[in-house]
């Protein structure tokens, strides 16, 4: 018994080297010089040049794109909390036609490439005169059929005798929706906010296609154009990505707890 747990740890451990090592590398190359960075084979001793972090700022507006992209992923995370779990309650607890039809023409959009929307929404966004700006920026993100889908499956998983029991005292769908079932569905709610604030901060395509000015794109966008067509000084490109990924790693450790909870609680009903 004591030797199988040892192997089940040392196996464990590796994993977890294994996720590391990809940021240990991207922290010693951004010690390095561009010599040191791009010599074969390569090396891992650093160089200690932590002016490379300063630098990175005077490349880019990196303090007005990294408040970009808080405003960004905080309002995506903001309104697909809200929005995806209005329309879940819907799909999950209100009776109307078409409920099951409209519900598979949701779930039809995760199939779709996210890569199709992109012209269409460029229009959109053309139209209304929102390039190079904040809503540009956020309102596509507002919503997604994903956040439906989870926060629906995590809404079927509570009881029906709550809302029966609500709707006996007198309060409507939406007095249900607020008051009982958001308290109630904090894990898949914290789970639906982590996965958002990942993806939005991570988002690069949508961000570069609409926002060309430097300080209205957001932190991907902006380390983006540290890439050179002949030459990329990699260790401040390494520096500049690891100040970017910080937050969102800081949210994930805070909140691993929450969010591990949250997806395990939305598959135990369908």
């Amino acid at each position: 018994m004591r030797r199988s747990r040892v192997l089940v740890h040392v196996l464990l451990a590796l994993g977890a080297l294994g996720m590391v090592a990809p940021f240990i590398w991207q922290f010693l190359t951004s010690l390095k010089t561009l010599h040191h960075a791009t010599q074969v084979p390569p090396t891992l001793a650093p160089d200690w040049r932590w002016q490379n972090y300063a630098q990175i700022f005077d490349l880019i507006p990196f303090g007005q794109q990294f408040l970009n992209t808080v405003l960004m992923t905080g309002a995506r995370a903001i309104g697909q909390v809200l929005f995806c779990s209005m329309a879940a309650y819907a799909f999950a607890r209100l009776r109307f036609p078409g409920r099951t039809f409209i519900f598979g023409i949701f779930l039809s959009v995760l199939m779709v490439p996210p890569q199709l929307f992109i012209i269409p929404q460029y229009e959109i966004i053309a139209r209304l005169g929102w390039l190079n700006s904040l809503p540009a920026l956020i309102v596509p993100g507002l919503f997604s059929a994903f956040g439906t889908f989870l926060l629906r499956q995590f809404f079927l998983g509570l009881p029906v005798e709550l809302d029966e029991a609500a709707r006996l005292d007198g309060a409507n769908p939406l007095r249900i929706w607020w008051s009982i079932m958001l308290p109630l569905a904090r894990p898949g709610l914290v789970a639906l906010g982590i996965l958002t604030t990942i993806w939005s901060w991570n988002d690069f395509f949508w961000p570069l296609v609409v926002n060309n000015d430097p300080e209205k794109m957001t932190l991907s966008a902006g380390l983006a154009s540290l890439q050179g067509q002949f030459m990329t000084d990699y260790p401040v490109l390494m520096a500049g990505s690891l100040l970017a990924s910080l937050p969102v790693i800081a949210v994930f450790v805070v909140m691993q707890r929450q969010f591990v909870q949250g997806i395990a609680f939305t598959g135990t009903k369908g």
